[in-house]
């Protein structure tokens, strides 16, 4: 009997401690000053704020791709009061690390993923290809000489043609340059023929032809490009690739805490004007369960590691 009163004080008292917290203001650390994940953290924080009475501050650690954050983040007491804004370059593409300080599935809690974006495979018209299928043919019978341009070493516009490389059985050689929009400059001027990058960011020149798409990157067509197919229609099975951001605790956070963070957070996500700007961004709303979370990483890491091992990728 002792035994059984004393599991259910600990049940009650763990109960309550759910219910009570937040009893101060709460930080959310982001991995990139200005970015898509950094919009998304002060649009959930200002929400979050009202609906805790508590404030909750966001605090951007922007260095080493994410990397500053993520250890940020993992170090932290598992107390509920310090949480990441967590993305692919932050957890999924932690293989390019040599030594990695944290682990991206063991070391935290999963609350929810909020958002995640598909990009667009996009050629320069002077590149003779009007479809996926060609683009393969004719990168096969031109080894070598086809170059693509990324936002930089290790960026998911790098990765992301990586892994077309891969499943295509094609070369091209990659250009990086310091962000997006240089990479955009430097393919809009022809000297780099192919780009994965963001569909909305690249959409006025779509539309006015002086770049052409050839497919999106998700599971489904892009609002935004509902003529387009997505890779895996337009031939590439098994190429799914997403930019995202997702909400995670330290590990060891109580579950009384991760299930009230969850509630909270897929409610503020799925606010119409919450989710109409992230809409606005290119997004698309993707939340669910910690459980469905934590799949989501383990997956989105060990298809990126795949990618870095193919590839040959160099290890920082």
């Amino acid at each position: 009997m002792r035994a059984v009163a004393f599991c259910l004080v600990a049940v009650f008292a763990g109960a309550a401690g759910g219910q009570s917290y937040p009893t101060k203001p709460i930080r959310m650390v982001a991995a990139e000053a200005g970015g898509g994940g950094d919009f998304a953290a002060r649009l959930i924080a200002h929400e979050l704020s009202a609906r805790f009475g508590q404030q909750v501050i966001v605090d951007n650690r922007g260095a080493a791709a994410g990397l500053i954050a993520g250890q940020t983040v993992a170090k932290a007491p598992s107390d509920g009061y310090t949480l990441l804004m967590g993305s692919v370059g932050s957890l999924g593409t932690i293989g390019l690390r040599k030594n990695p300080p944290y682990d991206p599935v063991k070391d935290f809690a999963p609350i929810t993923l909020g958002v995640r974006a598909a990009s667009a495979l996009v050629v320069h018209p002077s590149l003779p290809v009007t479809n996926v299928k060609q683009l393969i043919a004719f990168a096969r019978a031109h080894p070598g000489e086809l170059n693509y341009a990324s936002s930089g070493v290790g960026s998911p516009s790098h990765l992301a043609m990586e892994f077309f490389n891969t499943l295509a059985g094609v070369q091209t050689v990659h250009i990086p340059f310091k962000g997006p929009a240089e990479a955009t400059t430097e393919l809009l001027t022809g000297r780099s023929h192919i780009i994965i990058q963001s569909a909305v960011s690249t959409l006025a020149y779509l539309q006015s032809g002086r770049l052409r798409v050839l497919a999106t990157t998700g599971s489904k067509r892009m609002t935004e490009l509902p003529a387009v197919p997505t890779m895996i229609e337009a031939g590439l099975p098994g190429y799914e690739v997403y930019v995202w951001y997702g909400v995670l605790a330290p590990a060891g956070t109580s579950p009384e805490i991760v299930t009230r963070l969850n509630h909270e957070l897929v409610r503020i996500f799925n606010l119409p004007d919450v989710k109409a700007k992230l809409l606005a961004q290119g997004g698309e709303l993707a939340t669910g369960s910690p459980a469905e979370f934590t799949e989501f990483i383990r997956n989105d890491v060990a298809k990126w590691n795949k990618v870095i091992r193919a590839a040959k990728m160099e290890q920082e």
